[in-house]
């Protein structure tokens, strides 16, 4: 929330400086986010009447001005080439010796007495973007009619103020609004607060001049007040003080009746609306949507609500969008001359998540779903009134109150004891009831206990830590005292058997591949398509209508990764992501690091996609990523543990093209080339190879065990091993390890697969089978190898093939 730090002390004017004032609403948790001047530094600018203006003689574009800016009564001569310079308007005026805000080079621009074209200019008349106070470049900056001649412009505009901007966490609701800060700020330093009076405007229009509204929906609105009011003039003009304060809220003026609602929701936390009253058709409902209706907001979107929405709706059709925005359709505009001026107490579970369903955000939703004030609906209707009368005219109707359903405050005790436990400092019974009764809590004590009753604009005191929280600002957090922890603090030593996550990072990262930090929450199209997932976790309230599930596969944020990659012209793209997935299992226990019934396990997944390497020169052509380099990857990062591959099904991935990975014969996760129809699905001109491993066996790993290096030659034979189509690599590696070789068999590589070709006569492999040659190596640690020891091993590898896979020697 962004506010003039002027406004906040016409409410409560501590003696704090402005960096002061700043932390006192930091430590207290209203953390001042930023601090930002109105206005850069700049002098001898003043406020000039233009008495008259001549086209230049030599200059098309330039008016020859005579300016009085306070000097005496003597005239300076201007040359200007503004279009709006004109006899008459009152403009800033710098003066020979100003110095302006610094321009694009990053240098004050200092301004002299000059000769343009020919004629002298004593000063320069200024825009609003020359003295950096808006990016308007359209003319001079007009002033009011009004503005002393003479006076200092930063005087007159107000300049030397400070924006604050705070970052508010969601139970400080009742801080929406200036007021509602300045009742913060009051309680935490003992400055007084100046609270506003809302006298009852008087009625001038007939009693029975009402508006019927009919309230069907008790559990979306509490409370709904309104008055028509007559014969606005919508074509005033928004006072300046008015559109200055806006402005200085990140709020631009719109028209007198938006403005007047806007300025009433920033000074006192109440978002209200104003209909065009001659558009409503008969009466109002505040009911809940009808599937299929629709409503066209103010914004130009057409949302279709259902029955989950709330609506305010007339005859003929719906009108708003409950707490959250109005209808185009009753819109006030330069036409409108009566209204209906609504506020109203809508309940928060009712309009929370209903804006990120329509993909949008407002203010009135951003206040309506943490909570506003029930019970000042009337008086706030009697402050908007006024000003529509001092600003546009018009008469008011009777006020039409109806109180339905608002919140009953419920009792909360607070144990002193309790609170001294909890903020680590000894606090008293009446520590604790001062502190609360500053803030504008009803407390009763009785011993030990403090009893408090919320008032209406605090929706979130319902338990005894809200309230300990609530002691602990205002006693101030910077008042706690420096206490080192009782309990002892011992490291937690990492198993040698087991590496850190981030070792995990830096591998992957050493491979080729880039992290990515993706969300845990996913569209629900990616887990039934890419994660076989037909019941994933949704969620009550997604940040967004599209991530709606916890996903649980890393599989579909990587693919989303890819896309938005390729979208931007990338053509190689290499990424991984370490993150948590979430899914039921009804097995999970209860515990300080798991929830009953929801499994959430960390993986590893990475995905390749593009050519092999970056672009270089090289003698070799240029190939597009495989499932085996991939593959390759995937046994980089799990060494020096050896894993094993056999052909799998997975939802994303290729049927042909899919392996499950294994070690110790236990399942870690899958490597494959994505499916050809989520590839067509998803319009990626090429298909992606992806990996996704548990991380727990990621991260374990053998301790290391000194080996001597062999002081002999290694010994190698090459064998041809002829077999069926269907046996596979890992099946021949399984075989050929098995052998009883007597530990001298170092290593063995498949270099080379032989298969007929269909219709040529081959003895010794025929159709159906294929010749796999594998070298292999041998070597003894404390003797050289005789030639019957190795012809002995190889006898073995080919017994044990022979055996297990009715593999034969290649003729």
């Amino acid at each position: 929330m962004q506010f003039p730090e002027s406004w906040l002390r016409a409410f409560c004017n501590p003696p704090l400086s402005t960096r002061q004032l700043a932390d006192t609403l930091t430590m207290a948790g209203l953390e001042v986010e930023e601090l930002q001047p109105v206005a850069p530094p700049f002098d001898k600018v003043v406020v000039g009447e233009i008495k008259a203006a001549e086209q230049h003689p030599n200059a098309d574009r330039l008016r020859v001005c005579q300016v009085d800016a306070g000097q005496g009564g003597a005239l300076l001569q201007i040359v200007c080439g503004a279009p709006n310079a004109r006899v008459g308007i009152k403009v800033p005026v710098a003066l020979v010796g100003a110095e302006l805000p610094p321009g694009d080079d990053g240098k004050p621009f200092a301004i002299k007495a000059a000769k343009l074209r020919g004629v002298d200019s004593a000063g320069m008349l200024c825009s609003a973007r020359e003295l950096k106070l808006s990016e308007d470049h359209g003319g001079l900056l007009e002033l009011s009619a009004d503005a002393p001649v003479g006076q200092n412009i930063r005087e007159h505009l107000r300049l030397d103020d400070t924006l604050f901007t705070l970052k508010l966490t969601p139970n400080l609701a009742h801080c929406l609004s200036v007021y509602g800060i300045a009742r913060e700020l009051s309680a935490l330093t003992g400055a007084p607060l100046q609270t506003p009076s809302f006298p009852a405007v008087p009625v001038t229009l007939p009693a029975d001049d009402r508006l019927a509204v009919k309230v069907s929906a008790p559990d979306l609105c509490g409370r709904f007040s309104g008055r028509i009011v007559r014969g606005v003039n919508t074509k005033a003009q928004t006072p300046a003080w008015m559109v200055e304060r806006l402005a200085r809220c990140g709020q631009r003026s719109v028209s007198p009746l938006v403005d007047i609602s806007n300025y009433v929701m920033f000074e006192l936390g109440r978002p209200s609306h104003i209909f065009d009253f001659d558009k409503i058709h008969g009466g109002l409902d505040v009911r809940w949507g009808q599937p299929g209706e629709q409503l066209k907001l103010l914004n130009g979107n057409t949302i279709t609500v259902d029955e989950k929405v709330g609506v305010i709706a007339d005859g003929v059709q719906v009108e708003s969008l409950a707490g959250i925005m109005g209808g185009d359709a009753t819109a006030v505009s330069d036409d409108t001359s009566n209204v209906f001026v609504e506020a109203a107490f809508w309940w928060p579970q009712a309009v929370a998540g209903r804006s990120r369903r329509y993909n949008f955000s407002t203010d009135a939703g951003h206040r309506f779903e943490r909570g506003v004030d029930p019970s000042t609906t009337v008086e706030h209707i009697e402050r908007i009134t006024q000003l529509i009368i001092d600003i546009c005219g018009g008469q008011a109707g009777p006020m039409d109150d109806q109180v339905v359903n608002v919140p009953q405050a419920k009792p909360v005790t607070l144990r002193a004891a309790r609170a001294a436990k909890v903020i680590g400092m000894p606090v008293s019974v009446q520590q604790c009831a001062d502190a609360l009764q500053r803030l504008g809590l009803s407390v009763s004590v009785a011993g030990d206990v403090v009893t408090v009753t919320p008032p209406p604009f605090r929706f979130d005191l319902t338990l005894e830590e809200d309230l300990i929280e609530e002691v602990a600002r205002v006693i101030g957090y910077e008042q706690l005292p420096t206490t080192p922890p009782l309990a002892p603090i011992t490291a937690k030593i990492r198993p040698e058997a087991k590496r850190g996550p981030f070792a995990v990072r830096r591998q992957i990262a050493q491979l080729g591949y880039q992290e990515t930090i993706n969300f845990s929450f996913v569209e629900e199209r990616w887990e039934h398509e890419l994660a076989g997932n037909a019941d994933p976790i949704k969620l009550l309230n997604p940040i967004a209508s599209q991530m709606n599930v916890m996903r649980s596969s890393l599989a579909g944020s990587l693919v989303h990764v890819l896309r938005f990659n390729l979208a931007r012209k990338a053509e190689r793209v290499r990424v991984f992501e370490l993150g948590r997935v979430f899914s039921k299992d009804a097995s999970v226990p209860d515990s300080d690091t798991s929830v009953a019934g929801f499994a959430q396990p960390m993986r590893v997944a990475g995905l390749a996609y593009g050519d092999v390497g970056p672009l270089q020169w090289s003698s070799e052509a240029a190939r597009k990523v495989d499932f085996f380099d991939v593959k390759a990857d995937v046994q980089a990062l799990l060494a020096p543990r050896r894993a094993t591959f056999e052909p799998a099904t997975h939802p994303a991935m290729h049927p042909g093209r899919c392996a499950r990975v294994l070690i110790d014969s236990q399942a870690i996760g899958f490597v494959g080339e994505l499916h050809p129809k989520w590839r067509q699905a998803y319009e990626l001109p090429q298909a992606p190879v992806l990996f996704e491993l548990a991380l727990d066996a990621v991260l374990a790993r053998d301790v290391p065990v000194a080996q001597p290096v062999a002081r002999h030659q290694a010994v190698e034979r090459d064998i041809a091993l002829v077999v069926t189509e269907s046996v596979t690599h890992a099946a021949l590696m399984q075989a050929i390890d098995s052998a009883a070789t007597g530990g001298v068999l170092r290593q063995a590589t498949l270099f080379d697969v032989y298969r007929p070709k269909a219709g040529q006569d081959n003895a010794a492999v025929a159709v159906g089978e294929k010749s796999l040659a594998v070298r292999l190596v041998f070597n003894k640690m404390d003797a050289t190898l005789t030639e019957e020891e190795i012809d002995a091993a190889v006898s073995a590898v080919l017994a044990a093939t022979h055996e297990r896979l009715g593999a034969r020697l290649r003729a």
